[in-house]
């Protein structure tokens, strides 16, 4: 019996225990169901407003600075340096002697060379005295002829031979850096120093195929170097390649510069501007308002409900060109249009919002007369 009895105490203690635990737990989760239920404070957002503005037609690519005229300057036969006339970075004119070889071989064989020249002329002169006597064949005189022709070759051989040894600036341009010494014996080919033609100067760059019907021959460009951000070097497109690469579907163009500073130098890397004479209007956002993702743009536009709420609705659209820092918008957005400025990863449609502040985040629209176009497109 008293063993029946402690076990329904025990028993009833459980109930108890388990049955307050059960009961404060249902409690707490009707709170929490409660408080759910509850609708949520609207999030406090930055507004911008869609405008619509006039744009510079531009085509944004990225290039490599060309000279237009630039050579490895190196020796066509071997030999030993017998004086440098040039010193690393000078300016040169076409003709000017960079390097002289020594030729004391070369001068010795030209001389020996003019000898049987002359020798062979007199030998000619003499068969041509008597071939009318009918003292000597056609056929010596023709020999004589022959050797007379050859041995002048031999020399003019020798001459250019000769002048090979003298190396020249083949045009106006800017040296580069020295790269032989006096007395230093050079094997065909050697490089010397590099030249180059500075001023103008060409910059090479490729654009879309799509965008090939908006380039021609004596539109403006622009173009900038990391090495001067705040400098513009602008010129006229020159070229357009004659056709496409077929791997990746775009065009060279290239564009003739003007750089009276020789500031600009080949091998550099270059952000070019591509401007069409003609404007158009556009609808702008700032870039923060605009998410970009694989599956497509979108932006949040907001809407106002019956009661004065403000909430957001998310909607697609087609993006072009962009400048400073604000973004082309070609479809499916109205100048006029509020949308959320910025914070766009923790919104969802259909979210009650609160405007915080309300302004053209990132600058009004560029009123400049050079642009850029995003990933390299035209603001068409």
């Amino acid at each position: 019996m008293r063993t029946a009895s402690r076990f329904a105490i025990v028993i009833v203690v459980l109930v108890v225990v388990l049955g307050g635990i059960f009961g404060y737990t249902f409690y707490r989760f009707g709170k929490m169901q409660e408080q759910m239920s509850q609708p949520q404070p609207p999030a406090v957002i930055e507004a911008t407003t869609a405008q619509r503005t006039s744009w510079i037609q531009a085509i944004k690519a990225v290039g490599s600075i060309t000279a237009i005229n630039g050579v490895e300057v190196a020796n066509e036969v071997a030999g030993v340096v017998e004086s440098v006339g040039f010193d690393s970075g000078d300016r040169v004119e076409k003709g000017d002697i960079l390097l002289r070889m020594d030729t004391s071989t070369d001068e010795a064989a030209l001389r020996t060379q003019r000898a049987e020249a002359q020798l062979a002329v007199q030998q000619f002169n003499r068969t041509s005295d008597l071939l009318p006597k009918r003292a000597v064949s056609q056929a010596q005189y023709d020999e004589a002829k022959a050797n007379m022709e050859a041995a002048r070759a031999r020399v003019n051989e020798a001459e250019a031979q000769l002048q090979k040894k003298i190396i020249k600036a083949p045009f106006d341009g800017t040296l580069g850096l020295r790269l032989v010494d006096q007395g230093q014996y050079l094997a065909v080919g050697t490089p010397i120093v590099e030249i180059n033609m500075l001023d103008p100067i060409y910059v090479d760059y490729t654009i879309s195929e799509k965008e090939l019907i908006n380039v021609d021959v004596g539109h403006d460009v622009v173009a900038t170097v990391a090495a001067l951000p705040d400098e513009e070097f602008r010129g006229k497109v020159s070229a357009i390649n004659s056709s496409v690469n077929p791997q990746t579907r775009t065009v060279r163009i290239r564009a003739t510069l003007k750089n009276p500073e020789q500031a600009l130098r080949p091998g550099m890397f270059a952000t070019i501007q591509t401007v069409r004479p003609q404007e158009r209007d556009v609808v702008t956002l700032p870039r923060t308002a605009i998410s970009f993702n694989t599956y497509g743009d979108f932006v949040y536009v907001l809407k106002e409900k019956d009661d004065g709420q403000l909430v957001t609705e998310r909607r697609s659209v087609e993006t072009g060109g962009t400048r400073s820092g604000r973004v082309e918008v070609t479809n499916n957005l109205e100048a006029g249009e509020q949308v959320v400025a910025t914070g766009l990863l923790r919104l969802r449609s259909g979210q009650p919002v609160e405007i915080k502040s309300e302004g053209n985040k990132n600058g009004s629209p560029d009123q400049q007369q050079s642009g850029e176009s995003s990933g390299g497109e035209a603001s068409n």
